[in-house]
């Protein structure tokens, strides 16, 4: 995935100040400092998602630290000499090729002996502009189709589920002292996982309308898996500035539809969102894609921000 970097490398000393007032937000904004050669196994994480099932898997025995800081958008990120560092001194790397192209590049340049790529892990799809199936079949317009694998598999529970399992096996090789550990933490969180997917299954079944309206191309997955359809302002770049065209697209799909809701995100701009929502006289909500956990954020992990998007959902497509 060709990703545009837009952002300006955040200072070390604004970096660090930043991971301080958010520590208690994340149990995965773990101290750089013990980042490597730690009593514990030192894995490294590329963003929230991958340092979560990190420590979920990880459980005591298991030191993370993540690559991306709290409120920091992953797609931008650029890697320092310092963590590059990290990635030298810790026991393994947990990261998903293709959404980030600095983290991929450090990976593959680095020594680290055991190397967890969780896009290996599960099935990755190419994703247009619209995902789920065609919103409006009367109408004519050509989606755009975008290049490259579609990253976002942590917002299906089902996928993100084959990921924590590809996790625990690599966990259990690597460090075989703790293995028993690894397993039975990585089938408590597949647990949790399965359950999830009932709610969303079960809480979306009987939408009055499948489509939905997002910020960029990151539902893909999760609207696949539940009958849903994903229709994105921009593609998988979440920056990204859709055209003209583009816009009335969506205002046009909204109408024949019965679109309630335009979805922004935490972590970037609303104001795209808020003024084709605005024009086409829709709501706004957050429809989070669980890329950090933030103040902003409606949940503290994983499982209450995926339950809280939910909500969101079934709420802007009328299900019960």
């Amino acid at each position: 995935m060709n990703v545009v970097r837009r952002r300006l490398l955040i200072p070390a000393a604004a970096t660090a100040a930043a991971a301080l007032s958010l520590t208690t937000l994340s149990a995965c904004s773990t101290d750089s400092a013990a980042a490597g050669n730690t009593d514990k196994f030192d894995v490294v994480a590329s963003f929230y998602p991958m340092a979560f099932l990190a420590e979920q898997i990880g459980g005591e025995y298991v030191n993370v630290t993540n690559l991306t800081e709290p409120g920091q958008e992953p797609h931008d990120l650029e890697i320092s000499a310092r963590q590059t560092a990290q990635l030298q001194e810790s026991d393994a790397v947990l990261y998903l090729k293709g959404l980030q192209p600095a983290v991929d590049d450090a990976v593959a340049q680095s020594e680290i002996k055991t190397k967890i790529d969780a896009a290996s892990l599960t099935s990755l799809e190419e994703h247009g502009d619209e995902v789920g199936g065609h919103a409006a079949e009367h109408d004519d317009h050509e989606h755009e189709e975008l290049s490259g694998k579609d990253p976002h598999v942590w917002l299906d529970p089902v996928k993100y589920a084959e990921i924590a399992k590809g996790v625990g096996a690599a966990f259990e090789k690597a460090d075989p002292d703790h293995a028993s550990t690894y397993k039975t933490n990585t089938e408590a969180v597949v647990e949790k996982l399965g359950a999830l997917n009932d709610q969303y299954e079960n809480g979306l079944k009987d939408a009055r309308t499948k489509v939905f309206i997002t910020t960029h191309a990151a539902f893909g997955y999760l609207a696949e898996r539940y009958g849903l359809v994903e229709e994105a302002i921009s593609g998988l770049d979440p920056e990204s500035e859709p055209s003209g065209a583009r816009v009335r697209e969506l205002e046009k799909m909204a109408k024949a539809d019965g679109v309630t809701t335009v979805f922004y995100e935490t972590l970037v701009s609303d104001k795209t969102a808020k003024t084709i929502a605005a024009d086409a006289g829709l709501r706004t909500d957050v429809l989070d894609p669980i890329e950090g956990i933030t103040e902003k954020s409606r949940g503290k992990d994983y499982f209450s921000v995926q339950e809280a998007n939910l909500k969101a959902l079934q709420t802007a497509l009328g299900a019960k």
